[in-house]
């Protein structure tokens, strides 16, 4: 395909995402204040839009309990600066077998499975404009760990956040993930304007060659709204390919907790070096006001619940 770079480049920073990273940086906020400031930061550094999940405020082990969410988002949406909010509903898939020889019973300790009511319902209290919808199952990095996101769950699942006038931000793992997504379009669960994350290099999904990356690229109809990222020393890279390829831009800690060899991060430091990465290609980055106005999103607060 001919060469579409974009000029109008949002930047999303996922803030803190659900793995194992608070005890490999000190830099990864855990508390809903410290999640929400680092957000705040983020933004005021150029990024429309900010991908939230929660933690333990003591542990930093992945929670999704909404009164974390109600808190993250409320600190948000009272800062004195403008951000579009983009909330997980990833979690709440997660299957652990007990190992090759004996698959089951389930592990108890990371097995979190919940019903598609279940794992929206802090999406229905808090109304971010945005919120994840995993489009598919995968084997996810660990040895028995696997994310499930059966069919049923991703038409259920999409269909409420449609209801509730929240865009799903696809979650594109592989390339089937995309064809999924598609069919959940043509079915109308999901609106024409589909907005896409193409995720690159997350063990065991696509990985971050180009080659792949623009498989995964081809397979985005025109009228969708795709950005893309990849992990840790990637991550700027694919900055660039995903400029240049006519996507929008992902970075932040869930992705990523290295501004250079031996030196950690901020999100508000990975955003800054993202503006520069779009801007050195010649595009504009654009605010969350044009990015509401592009992707036909409305702002609201959360519910009185």
């Amino acid at each position: 395909m001919p060469l579409e770079m974009n000029r109008e480049v949002f930047i999303t920073c996922a803030v803190t995402g659900s793995g194992g990273t608070q005890d490999r940086s000190r830099l990864v906020p855990r508390s809903p204040k410290e999640i929400a400031d680092s957000a705040i930061e983020a933004a005021k550094a150029g990024a429309a839009i900010v991908h939230c999940h929660v933690r333990d405020p003591e542990t930093g082990k992945p929670r999704r309990d909404i009164h974390l969410y109600r808190e993250v988002t409320e600190r948000i949406r009272e800062a004195d600066v403008d951000v579009v909010l983009n909330l997980t509903a990833g979690m709440g898939g997660d299957m652990v077998f007990g190992g090759v020889e004996a698959p089951l019973p389930l592990k108890q300790a990371g097995t979190d499975m919940g019903g598609a009511t279940n794992r929206v319902e802090h999406v229905r209290q808090c109304l971010p404009e945005i919120c994840t919808l995993d489009c598919g199952t995968m084997n996810f990095a660990e040895a028995d760990y696997v994310m499930t996101n059966t069919p049923g769950m991703l038409r259920a699942m999409g269909g409420m956040m449609t209801a509730m006038g929240v865009k799903p931000e696809i979650e594109a793992f592989d390339t089937g993930h995309l064809w999924f997504a598609k069919q959940l379009v043509e079915e109308g669960v999901l609106a024409p304007d589909a907005l896409v994350q193409l995720c690159m290099g997350v063990p065991w999904g696509a990985p971050d060659d180009l080659n792949t990356f623009m498989a995964m690229v081809n397979n985005v109809p025109k009228s969708w709204t795709f950005s893309a990222f990849s992990l840790g020393r990637n991550q700027m890279a694919y900055a660039a390919a995903a400029v240049l390829a006519g996507g929008n831009v992902r970075v932040g800690l869930e992705d990523n907790l290295w501004l250079d060899k031996g030196v950690l991060a901020t999100n508000a430091q990975l955003v800054e070096k993202a503006v520069t990465v779009v801007e050195t290609l010649g595009a504009r980055v654009i605010g969350p006001e044009e990015v509401r106005k592009k992707l036909n999103l409305v702002k609201r607060a959360p519910l009185a619940v």
